[in-house]
């Protein structure tokens, strides 16, 4: 029985990689206090990512419907391939990350949520509150893939990359190794990432064209 898993056929955009960066805070948005989440996210795609890309900022309030709007702009308009999120992920009130996101959805990416987690119980148990998830937003031309990340710095980093044993042996896979074959799949250009901080992995015979 062959159980190989069928390989997509795949055709890349010869373009930068357009990433949309939501950071969502009450208190950051106003002002409060410095936000945390747009830097540690554009520190570690700086280290992460080797192929060219540019960013697209949002600094938000924990509004639903602010968030759903930004999501779909991002996508939509300005025709970003992934958007990534930070904050507002939790079981209290104001948290509706998760909800936004599901609103801005044609499909749900379940997995990624779930891998999520599973990285952040090896550090906390307070790991199963968090309900980040992932999905697809597509339209008649364009896709995207976006992602909810964690609200701490620290964390954005362990989940995105994975763990490491103090050989450098992975321990459990990060998140952003599937990122690259996912965006390949849904048309956007081929991503390139330092090994050294994370591994893209894609079938043998998924190269860039």
């Amino acid at each position: 029985m062959n159980t190989d898993t069928p390989v997509a056929p795949v055709t890349h955009v010869s373009r930068p990689l357009k990433v949309g960066l939501i950071s969502i805070s009450d208190r950051a948005s106003a002002g409060i206090y410095t936000d945390q989440g747009l830097p540690a996210l554009k520190d570690w795609l700086a280290r992460a990512l080797t192929s060219s890309y540019v960013l697209l900022e949002k600094l938000i309030a924990d509004d639903q419907a602010t968030i759903t709007a930004t999501i779909i702009e991002l996508v939509d308009v300005h025709h970003c391939d992934l958007v990534l999120t930070t904050g507002g992920t939790g079981p209290s009130r104001r948290d509706v990350t998760p909800e936004a996101t599901l609103a801005a959805a044609t499909r749900e990416m379940p997995g990624f949520g779930e891998q999520m987690r599973q990285i952040s119980l090896k550090f906390v148990p307070t790991a199963i509150l968090s309900r980040q998830t992932a999905v697809l937003r597509e339209t008649h031309d364009h896709a995207a893939l976006v992602m909810n990340l964690p609200g701490q710095p620290k964390a954005i980093a362990q989940t995105l990359e994975g763990l490491r044993s103090d050989t450098g042996e992975i321990l459990v896979p990060g998140i952003f190794a599937a990122v690259p074959y996912c965006i390949d799949l849904i048309g956007g250009p081929f991503i390139e990432t330092d090994p050294q901080v994370v591994k893209a992995f894609r079938p043998k015979v998924a190269k860039a064209t």
